[in-house]
């Protein structure tokens, strides 16, 4: 049976890491190892941790001190520690639920490929309140995974990503010290521009749980859609695909010759007038999701703010 390493990333998440480590034991796949990366707690949540490690019943449940630079760093420093040895490899959040057959449905996707192959599962999320109650779904994407669209868009949060060992080699080969602005994103860039593959399950596999502590929103309503519209009037988009294209660089080796190519006219097109721009992006054939994102989308080319 395969072995599948969680990577667990915690700061003051006593309040709902109880119910979190309970959904990991209830898994009906029971092959696992917790791996958990503390970063600076200050409540209660190194005690919850001490005592649910003799209650999971598992032989390895690894604490340690994170590197304190944030939760993409945090998150890295795991999933590039080469000292943790598994089959397969899921990133989790603190205050979330994994549905009982999280992991199975992951890991049935990912005995299809092949162990050389770089491959990522990652899926839809059901939205629950502070009381766990269900308050909608994120957004259900139907195209194709790809690095067109890896280039311009994270598909799915990083509490939903299972990956194998050979996407996880690409992120040892880039390192955890990437200044980068989102691991999930960064992992879902990796795979897919080396080539590998990328399944989304539009059956939510996480009970994601949207409230005020969280770092990053449920991507899900007017409120989100005009948040992301204020993002992209400041440049903060702009900046994050900044961020990702120097990260990408040292990545360009790993490359199929057709992604570098796209990853080349991507770099370019940015830097052009007003009409190489458009036709370096429509060239690309970069793309969103849906309608609206794809919309922004063009809005940002039109306004250099991509």
């Amino acid at each position: 049976m395969p072995t599948v390493a969680i990577l667990l990333c915690t700061y003051n998440g006593a309040r709902f890491l109880p119910t979190q480590l309970s959904s990991f034991a209830d898994q009906t796949f029971a092959n696992w190892h917790l791996f958990v990366s503390d970063d600076g707690s200050t409540d209660e949540t190194l005690s919850i941790l001490s005592r649910k490690r003799f209650k999971l019943g598992k032989a390895d449940v690894v604490i340690r001190d994170g590197p304190r630079r944030g939760f993409v760093r945090n998150f890295l420093s795991l999933a590039c520690d080469c000292s943790i040895s598994s089959d397969y490899f899921a990133y989790a959040d603190q205050d979330d639920i994994w549905e009982p057959d999280k992991l199975s449905r992951a890991i049935t996707w990912l005995d299809t490929m092949p162990p050389a192959h770089p491959a990522m599962y990652c899926s839809r999320s059901q939205l629950i309140d502070d009381d766990d109650r269900p308050c909608g779904f994120s957004p259900l994407f139907r195209r194709k995974p790809s690095f067109r669209n890896a280039l311009v868009q994270s598909i799915a949060g990083g509490n939903t990503i299972v990956f194998n060992k050979a996407a996880r080699q690409l992120l040892v080969d880039c390192g955890s010290d990437v200044d980068v602005p989102l691991h999930d994103w960064w992992t879902y860039l990796l795979i897919t521009a080396a080539g590998g593959s990328v399944h989304y399950d539009p059956r939510p596999s996480v009970r994601y749980r949207g409230h005020s502590s969280n770092v990053v929103g449920t991507n899900v309503g007017w409120r989100s859609r005009l948040r992301r519209l204020q993002m992209l009037r400041s440049g903060q988009f702009q900046h994050w695909s900044a961020l990702n294209i120097a990260a990408l660089e040292r990545f360009r080796m790993h490359m199929t010759p057709e992604n570098r190519f796209l990853f080349e006219l991507f770099c370019e097109s940015r830097k052009r007038g007003f009409f190489g721009r458009q036709f370096g992006f429509l060239r690309a054939g970069v793309y969103r999701q849906t309608l609206l994102g794809n919309m922004g989308l063009a809005v940002a080319v039109w306004a250099k703010r991509i």
